[in-house]
């Protein structure tokens, strides 16, 4: 986990791992809850868009398995790939639920109860972990980490601005992309022998 301090707050960014992301997605209570932050942490939703997903909002297009966000930012439509076991998970949701598959998959409708679930799942990792960067840990944080993951992964900055939603480069690299994932810091180390 990688903290920084904001610029204008009292609060700290936060960048996830890969393993503490899959930490998160296992502390989730239940099948929404692990739905609702895996769209921020593996899709790079916010808050208010992980609301809004629906079933067929998943679609299957020539670049792979896609998300089709309809109201991003500005209210701007975007496509962000989806990883297969989520998507799996999602239209498996769809076919035991009663709701068309155009009603949004979870069942919450505001951000302040999305905030909540986190909350509730971090509280836990901290006293599980001792780790106090998990108190930190905001829903915006999820997609923070996403973003570095893939820069990290040597994806185009400017398809993770697309698929991000970013208007520029400099915006995203400002605020979004952590200097290092904590893999690639990992990585740096094993080339150090006496580290």
């Amino acid at each position: 986990m990688n903290l920084q301090q904001h610029e204008n707050r009292d609060d700290m960014k936060v960048w996830l791992s890969q393993s503490e992301v899959e930490q998160l997605l296992e502390t989730a209570d239940g099948t929404q809850q692990r739905i609702a932050f895996a769209l921020g942490a593996r899709c790079g939703l916010r808050s208010h868009e992980v609301l809004e997903v629906a079933p067929e909002d998943v679609v299957d297009t020539n670049a792979g398995t896609m998300i089709r966000v309809w109201h991003g930012k500005g209210d701007k439509m975007r496509e962000t790939p989806v990883p297969r076991d989520l998507a799996t998970t999602i239209r498996t949701v769809d076919d035991v639920r009663d709701a068309p598959s155009s009603a949004p998959l979870i069942e919450i409708s505001s951000t302040r109860s999305l905030r909540r679930w986190l909350r509730s799942a971090v509280d836990q990792l901290h006293e599980q972990t001792g780790d106090i960067g998990w108190s930190h840990l905001g829903f915006h944080d999820l997609r923070r980490t996403w973003a570095t993951a893939l820069a990290s992964a040597d994806v185009d900055p400017l398809l993770v601005c697309d698929w991000g939603g970013w208007n520029d480069l400099e915006t995203f690299l400002k605020h979004y992309k952590g200097s290092f994932s904590p893999e690639a810091q990992k990585r740096e180390r094993e080339k150090i022998p006496w580290l």
